[in-house]
């Protein structure tokens, strides 16, 4: 049995929404769909960002911020044959309760009326996501939600589930983040126990580097649930981050793959143990899954003279970071001096963060760089392959690239290096040519 997500560009038009059914009908394992608002098509913005805009609207002002929306909709069911009044009942609901609805109410509604739609449309159940994906107090209820999720769907034969949210305990509907609908998917795959979940998108899967700045970036076909965590955190963002936890927790891989190129293998997304053991294998022996990386972080640089004497004086630098909510992304250090690398979002608290640590420690110096890079070299091949680091260094160094900080993770299956951001093109490109992944 297959579970399988399919994201906005999938549901974005009438021939798109027909190679949907093309893709699940041409498997009977394919049982079980979770799928997005319709995304940005010609003339079209993504049902999602319109969404958002009708949430700016006021009262009855939302009603008709919310009209080309239901066009959209109407023109969709007409060209797949379903009739314009299909999801009259469902519109009906929407705006006697859109002018006092809450935010996530009001976003969720492209998944829910898109879910009724594709469900009519292949002949598959519809199973309202708030019914059983569950919240508690805005956060999200795992153990609650796997068991309603098994009971709502172990004795279905199909089921046609939106994305993007849940409810709670008071019927009030809550949404995951933007890309959650990856989550749902997850979510439901792990419920119905199913032997893979197929995620389609608009690409053809996971690249070994950002094809942008490097054309011959090619897909990989094999990554773990770790890499794959490593790879999304800096900025690899095929795939929601968070979606695999729920899978990862019933060893059920992913495979991401194409709705307008299926036939294409993709990437499967693995059990970290199976592939250590030998289960699963990259056709490329090299010991580089991919290289990632992204803008815009802070680098807070301290010395201090005997530091490493002095009892508490990270945490303390820390504890001032901890006030401020400024959440740190890696912390390389030396003897006399360690930095603290976070998010650029944080640049405009940057005088009150260094006030606050010389008040602490008092250190002998401290400066904040705001243009750094961070680029990851990631791949569980490192850990037996002594030399990757020397290799990036000096590849790094004959490009005439700064190396502004290194840093390497206790499972010895990622690097972390920091440039400047006008030297992020050039280092991204580097790199690749070094390790020919």
């Amino acid at each position: 049995m297959k579970a399988l997500k399919f994201g906005g560009t999938s549901m974005a038009t009438v021939d798109s929404i027909a190679k949907v059914k093309q893709i699940i009908l041409a498997d009977k394992e394919r049982r079980f769909v979770v799928v997005s608002a319709p995304g940005k098509a010609a003339g079209e913005i993504k049902v999602t960002d319109a969404l958002i805009a009708v949430c700016a609207a006021d009262g009855a002002a939302r009603i008709k911020a919310f009209a080309p929306i239901k066009t959209r909709f109407m023109r969709l069911c007409d060209g797949l044959g379903l009739g314009e009044g299909l999801l009259d009942p469902d519109f009906a609901e929407i705006e006697r309760v859109l002018p006092q609805a809450e935010h996530d109410y009001i976003v969720s509604r492209g998944e829910y009326l898109c879910a009724k739609l594709l469900s009519a449309y292949i002949g598959f159940a519809f199973v309202d996501a708030a019914d059983m994906i569950k919240f508690r107090d805005g956060v999200y209820d795992d153990g609650y939600t796997e068991t309603l999720c098994r009971l709502a769907l172990e004795k279905r034969p199909n089921a046609v589930v939106p994305g993007f949210y849940g409810s709670n305990a008071d019927g009030r509907v809550v949404a995951f983040s933007r890309g959650g609908s990856d989550i749902s998917g997850a979510i439901v795959a792990r419920a119905v126990n199913a032997s893979i979940y197929e995620n389609f998108t608009d690409v053809d899967g996971f690249m070994t580097c950002d094809p942008r700045i490097v054309p011959h970036a090619t897909v990989i076909d094999v990554l773990t649930y770790k890499e794959l965590r490593e790879l999304a955190y800096m900025g690899a963002n095929v795939l929601h981050p968070d979606s695999i936890f729920p899978v990862r927790k019933a060893n059920i891989p992913i495979n991401i793959k194409n709705t307008f190129n299926p036939d294409l293998d993709g990437t499967k997304i693995v059990p970290t143990d199976k592939f250590l053991s030998g289960e699963y294998a990259r056709a490329k022996k090299s010991p580089i899954a991919a290289i990632a990386g992204r803008k815009g972080f802070c680098a807070l640089y301290i010395d201090k003279s005997m530091m490493n004497l002095e009892i508490g004086f990270m945490r303390k630098v820390l504890s001032c970071f901890e006030r401020l909510g400024i959440p740190v992304e890696h912390i390389p250090s030396g003897i006399d001096s360690f930095t603290v690398v976070f998010s650029g979002d944080w640049q405009d608290h940057a005088n009150e963060l260094l006030n606050s640590i010389r008040s602490e420690v008092k250190p002998d110096h401290m400066h904040i760089a705001n243009d750094v890079a961070l680029i990851a070299i990631v791949g569980h091949g490192m850990k037996s392959r002594p030399g990757t680091a020397a290799r990036a260094i000096s590849r790094l160094s004959n490009a005439n690239i700064n190396l502004r900080m290194i840093d390497q993770g206790a499972s010895e299956m990622n690097i972390i290096l920091g440039v400047s951001d006008e030297d992020y093109d050039r280092a991204l490109v580097a790199l690749n040519g070094e390790f020919e992944i």
